[in-house]
């Protein structure tokens, strides 16, 4: 195991969120409040509190800057324990949008933009969105359809497009604008109060506990100066992926954390409810339900864990990763959804949690990369790699 610490003092580690988690995370969660960002915002930063007290905060941050150092594979248990809650995550500094734009800017940005944007990004003090995904014509799942324009100034760049279902936007004070400049995709650091800088809208979609929104962004004219260029002019797509293997492997950890708590949901319910004379846990059905689930999970897990491995050996994963996303989406939608099915006319309600998670669950095969865009992207590597065999 790739550990940056004893096994004992990461046993530990994982121990002590497990109890935070358990204890006062979920307890704390209001379902009544699910579609109230402010209220959401307002108590995951209170309970943010304690976690710093207990030594639980931004997992993969160095620990000179403030972070637990961990390794990509100690975040699978890490985030795993973390994702079991609606607002485990954003309490602990590994929500998305957040957490992968802090990576990537780890890499890519100046001293300047770290003092401005990275480092109260990663403070917690503000918030960040990234802004790729256009209408139609635009980008959506291939990027290279890309129509937001950037141009060059004797000042800096003026940027003009428009972008949609940008996540976190409602409540970003800056966003990572992905446009098309001279030398190709590149990306630029914009911030929300710029005259040329219009949210539109927020896009209301399916999911509960959705901090920030999908926004509807507008840019007008959105003068900035030369510092907004994040990286190398025209290797936006580079850093986009660069952004996207890592976020769609936290994304799987979180997810099989919540999906994993419906599941638990369920069997406790059904291990309480009498149907036909006999425990509903004692039905053939119910426990094919559950073994599946399981078995899901399992497999899940596995591949998740293969991938962090090669990420801590520094091997490309671009191909492992589409794998990984692929089946976990559509694992932990099966299991959140029989975990719904198990519990019946409740499991569709909100007097539980499940039909939330199945709801948060079900965008995670679209967002990322649409899994039929990565099964055609893994079937061409496939075949590519058999020919010049």
């Amino acid at each position: 195991m790739s550990l940056t610490r004893p096994p004992a003092e990461f046993s530990a580690l994982i121990a002590e969120l497990r109890n935070f988690m358990d204890t006062v995370v979920i307890p704390n969660e209001d379902l009544k409040t699910a579609h109230d960002g402010d209220a959401i915002s307002k108590q995951a930063s209170e309970l943010r509190v304690e976690a710093l007290k207990r030594g639980l905060r931004a997992p993969r941050r160095a620990v000179s800057d403030g972070g637990l150092g961990l390794s990509w594979e100690e975040c699978c248990f890490f985030l795993e324990e973390a994702g079991r809650s609606f607002l485990g995550p954003l309490t602990l500094q590994c929500a998305a949008p957040g957490q992968p734009d802090i990576a990537a800017l780890e890499k890519l940005a100046s001293p300047w933009q770290r003092e401005r944007y990275l480092e109260p990004l990663a403070r917690g003090e503000i918030h960040s969105c990234f802004a790729m995904t256009e209408p139609a014509p635009g980008a959506g799942s291939d990027p290279r359809m890309l129509k937001t324009t950037a141009t060059r100034t004797d000042t800096g760049w003026v940027i003009n497009g428009e972008k949609w279902f940008i996540s976190g936007a409602m409540r970003a004070d800056f966003a990572i604008v992905v446009a098309r400049s001279d030398a190709g995709v590149s990306w630029f650091l914009v911030d929300k109060s710029n005259p040329g800088f219009r949210v539109v809208r927020d896009i209301a979609t399916m999911e509960p506990f959705n901090i920030g929104g999908h926004a509807e962004i507008r840019l007008e004219n959105c003068k900035v100066g030369p510092q907004a260029l994040v990286g190398e002019e025209g290797k936006g797509l580079d850093h986009a992926q660069l952004r996207l293997e890592g976020a769609r492997l936290f994304h799987c950890m979180r997810w099989i954390g919540l999906s994993s708590r419906a599941m638990s949901v369920a069997q406790d319910y059904a291990a309480g409810r009498d149907s036909y004379g006999t425990r509903l846990s004692e039905h053939q059905m119910v426990q094919s339900m559950v073994a599946d689930a399981h078995i899901n999970l399992y497999a899940a897990r596995l591949m998740t864990l293969d991938v962090a491995r090669k990420l801590d050996r520094g091997e490309s994963i671009r191909h492992e990763s589409s794998m990984a996303k692929v089946f976990v989406s559509e694992a932990v939608n099966k299991v959140a959804d029989s975990a719904v099915q198990i519990a019946g006319a409740l499991g569709v309600s909100e007097d539980l949690p499940l039909s939330m998670i199945l709801r948060m669950l079900r965008p995670f095969r679209i967002y990322d990369g649409a899994s039929e865009v990565h099964r055609a992207a893994i079937a061409k590597r496939a075949f590519s790699k058999r020919l010049s065999a």
